[in-house]
């Protein structure tokens, strides 16, 4: 596949989905094991921290440098009392920051050494387009000149050889025919000079399908995670395919899915396996958000996800929230979670190009409800919207907000409830489109807005000029 353009692969990444990342244990023979979200704590204190990436901010002067600012956990969530700002002007940060753009247009958190610290792997553009892994310690994350030799590429992480360590998938193959698309998987862990003992490259097509970006976790109860790869070539989306990991490895060989554009993994019926969730944008993917969207909901099993038990949902669906209009961009993130504690995930869906009233594109995050299998699964009953407008929500709901841009289920708070954290990047400060960052929290009867919390730039003293500040979020 003819190497795509910097452009579109930030345009590829700035919509996808943060990745769910998956704990192992079991056998393929034993009851179904539902997929874990490890804990993001990158000083390993016990209480989860977030990443949130502002790529396109101005660093030094240096205009579209961007940044990543680190938020650390506490017994009541992330907040303002420990953070840190890391871009190439960090020491420890290899690279030059006059080369530098859009650093943090991806950030996959995950413990790639096996130290029980969470690591962050960061990458942008620019002559410093190589990702950059950033080492857990004590102390929080620190720049060791570590970078990984793939250039402007998609990245995702998982343990799909079940042991207990954290293995990268990258869409990249070793090869020198143009034509040739693939994956090369580095098996964890991984020393501090970016090396695996083992890795394994596969060939996914001819290259008339590129793979554009994956979707990884647990679809099939064995506790091995599972890789799904997204594909499509200039402006057309292609079948998604799904990857059965094993204790030997990810499979050479793949079944044929239905369009995905981006996902997520989540055990939304309670029933043990992981279901995956998607974005189906349809066969044409030129203008990605000018749809009004839906998101297909493929139960899993122990051959993977099914392609005949299946749910589409739009904002069309009764129970869903809102009505399904152009530029919505209904599941343009998406992220799953046991929010209530009941056993069954649901699943934030991020509704960017949401309007209210007559203020357009003000954004707005639905929280579709888990249902068990005997109750037939997800659908649009329960469903609740959540905005700027919603009460004890803070803020303003004001055109061009971009609220839910990104979404992510996890327990901020050691409760063992999964929380919502939400961006806006079009958030408006002291400059136009600085960005901002939401949190609600989970209890048994779901979310609450009691205690929602935001963080933003000027919080964080951290630079507000263009900094869309949550236009990619890790943790």
């Amino acid at each position: 596949m003819p190497r795509r353009t910097l452009t579109a692969a930030i345009a590829v990444t700035a919509l996808a989905t943060p990745l769910a990342l998956f704990a192992t244990s079991g056998t393929a023979s034993a009851a179904p094991m539902p997929p874990r979200t490890p804990m993001t704590d990158f000083d390993h204190d016990g209480h989860a921290d977030l990443a949130v990436a502002a790529p396109f901010g101005t660093v030094g002067g240096v205009e579209n440098a961007g940044y990543v600012s680190v938020v650390y956990g506490s017994a009541s969530g992330p907040g303002t009392a420990r953070h840190q700002m890391i871009s190439r002007a960090t020491p420890g940060v290899p690279g030059d920051l006059q080369d530098t753009f859009a650093f943090g247009v991806q950030t996959l958190p995950g413990d790639l050494d096996g130290d029980s610290y969470t690591d962050l792997l960061v990458a942008g553009g620019g002559d410093g387009g190589e990702p950059t892994v950033l080492w857990g310690s004590k102390d929080g994350l620190t720049g060791q000149n570590t970078v990984l030799p793939y250039r402007y590429s998609e990245f995702a992480l998982g343990d799909f050889n079940g042991d207990g360590k954290r293995d990268l998938v990258v869409n990249s193959a070793h090869s020198d025919d143009p034509d040739i698309s693939g994956m090369t998987i580095q098996y964890g862990p991984f020393t501090r000079d970016g090396r695996t003992r083992t890795r394994d490259s596969i060939t996914t097509d001819d290259g008339s399908s590129g793979l554009r970006s994956f979707i990884t976790g647990d679809l099939t109860g064995d506790g091995v995670d599972d890789i799904v790869t997204t594909h499509g070539f200039e402006e057309m989306q292609h079948e998604a395919r799904f990857w059965k990991g094993s204790r030997s490895g990810v499979g050479h060989t793949s079944k044929a899915l239905g369009t995905a554009y981006s996902g997520t993994v989540g055990d939304v019926d309670g029933d043990g396996y992981g279901d995956l969730i998607t974005r189906d944008i349809g066969s044409v993917s030129e203008v990605i958000d000018d749809a009004p969207g839906r998101i297909i909901i493929q139960y899993g099993g122990s051959t993977g996800p099914s392609n005949t038990r299946k749910k589409v949902i739009t904002q069309a669906t009764a129970g869903v929230p809102g009505a399904s209009e152009a530029h919505d961009a209904f599941g343009a993130s998406l992220s799953a979670g046991d929010v209530n504690g009941d056993g069954k995930a649901e699943v934030a869906v991020g509704v960017p190009g949401e309007s209210l009233g007559a203020a357009t594109g003000t954004g707005a995050v639905i929280l579709l409800k888990g249902a068990s299998k005997t109750a037939g699964g997800m659908t649009g009953k329960g469903a609740i919207a959540y905005n700027q407008s919603t009460a004890g929500v803070p803020g303003v709901s004001e055109s061009g907000d971009d609220f839910g841009r990104r979404v992510s289920l996890s327990d901020l708070n050691k409760d063992g409830k999964a929380d919502l954290t939400t961006t806006a990047p079009g958030e408006d400060g002291a400059f136009a489109d600085s960005g901002a960052l939401w949190n609600l929290y989970g209890s048994a009867s779901g979310l609450t807005t009691t205690g929602a919390g935001t963080l933003s730039p000027v919080k964080l003293g951290a630079p507000e000029k263009d900094a869309k500040f949550g236009r990619t979020l890790g943790g």
